[in-house]
């Protein structure tokens, strides 16, 4: 297996990091990435039979489980009860009553709301240059997800500014200082969904935290802190990842000429979604000794399955590295795999479906104004700005 040295903070690696993947790749379905001391492959095959394999999985082995310092038990209290992070039968509960009240049928009923708030967000776009990513992209999905839950939307900047904090804990460089903001916003947040969800209790309404409180599974429903876990998660990554696949897709049209419409925007959507995608590494840990194409994971070891190289794959896709927004779609792994697999997927694939070709119809001379740059917050992939104009 070949090491390879790559800083998740170098600029030029932020701004791209598809060379140092396909550099990987020539190397065969594994390497050990130095910087990360881990594990890492931008092979589609291997990262499909990962998030297959049960020897596999999300949860730390027992002997792995990192040792918590006293500054950081707030955030990891809260994560300690997120299904994103558990493993059967704990997983198995949590994400089957999460699922009774996270309905397609409630998806799908967001679809008129969608496209009203687009054209209401792009009715108060700025004369002149703007930037999608303040005026769209990220109120887009917010508002939507605080709507589902039943959320004040006059709380979508406290949720943002929230939600942002906490996502730092996950990103490359992590100081002291990005710790402290993240505890500070765990704490505001899990104090608001806990005063919200008595109430919720005591006045039910036709919203996604009722529906929480009444989901039951074999006599079994969530304790409050599994509800105040579930609401954080969901309104986190039913925005997060969107927010950058929003930016992400735009910039890619325009940068290469195409246009997205409602009779286009399930191919072009998923290819937005496999071609830059907002989420590049999702981890697993090997439960027992194990092989996968060739390469030996002993108990204990982590695994960096490297979601936008698989995506661009040249032995699942033609001409990867290009965008095609007509392209048949495959089953890309931008939502993850196997138990694991995204709660938000569909909302956050009607988001895109509805969202992008209304902005494209209402604002058919959109252009760039400067050379989008992407922000400094791998393993996510998202600009920091995206300057438009409209005329």
């Amino acid at each position: 297996m070949k090491s390879l040295s790559q800083s998740p903070l170098d600029p030029a690696f932020v701004q791209d990091p598809y060379p140092f993947y396909e550099t990987a790749r020539s190397h065969g379905p594994f390497f050990h990435w130095v910087d990360y001391d881990a594990i890492a492959t931008p092979n589609a095959a291997a990262c499909a039979a990962i998030f297959r394999d049960r020897r596999f999985g999300r949860e730390a082995p027992a002997e792995r489980a990192p040792k918590i310092p006293p500054h950081l038990a707030p955030f990891y209290a809260v994560e300690a009860h997120s299904m994103l992070e558990l493993e059967p039968p704990r997983h198995t509960r949590l994400r089957g009553l999460v699922l009774r009240a996270f309905t397609s049928r409630r998806i799908q009923a967001l679809a008129p709301e969608i496209a009203a708030l687009s054209h209401q967000l792009i009715d108060a776009f700025p004369q002149g240059e703007f930037d999608l990513l303040q005026h769209f992209a990220q109120k887009l999905p917010v508002i939507i997800i605080a709507r589902l839950l039943g959320v004040p939307e006059t709380m979508s900047d406290d949720l943002l500014h929230w939600s942002n904090a906490m996502v730092g804990m996950y990103m490359a460089g992590r100081d002291c200082a990005r710790e402290d903001r993240a505890v500070a916003a765990t704490e505001a947040f899990v104090a608001f969904m806990r005063s919200y969800i008595e109430a919720r209790r005591a006045e039910p309404r036709d919203d996604l935290i009722t529906a929480l409180i009444a989901a039951e599974e074999t006599g079994e429903k969530l304790s409050t802190d599994e509800l105040i876990t579930t609401c954080i998660l969901l309104l986190n990554a039913g925005h997060e990842a969107t927010v950058h696949t929003i930016g992400n897709g735009v910039k890619t049209l325009l940068e290469t000429g195409n246009t997205i419409t409602p009779e286009t925007a399930e191919a072009c959507s998923e290819e937005i979604l496999r071609f830059d995608p907002a989420l590049h590494i999702f981890t697993r840990w090997a439960y027992e000794d194990v092989e996968v194409m060739g390469q030996r994971f002993a108990r204990g070891d982590q695994v960096s399955l490297l979601l936008a190289a698989a995506n661009r794959d040249p032995g699942v896709w033609e001409d990867p590295a290009s965008f095609h927004p007509s392209r048949s779609p495959k089953a890309h792994i931008s939502f993850g795999g196997g138990l694991h697999f995204c709660v938000g997927a569909p909302l956050a694939r009607l988001e895109l479906q509805i969202a992008l070709p209304i902005l494209f119809q209402r604002l058919p001379k959109l252009r760039l104004i400067t050379k989008p740059r992407y922000a400094d917050v791998y393993h996510f992939h998202g600009l920091k700005s995206l300057m438009l104009r409209a005329d």
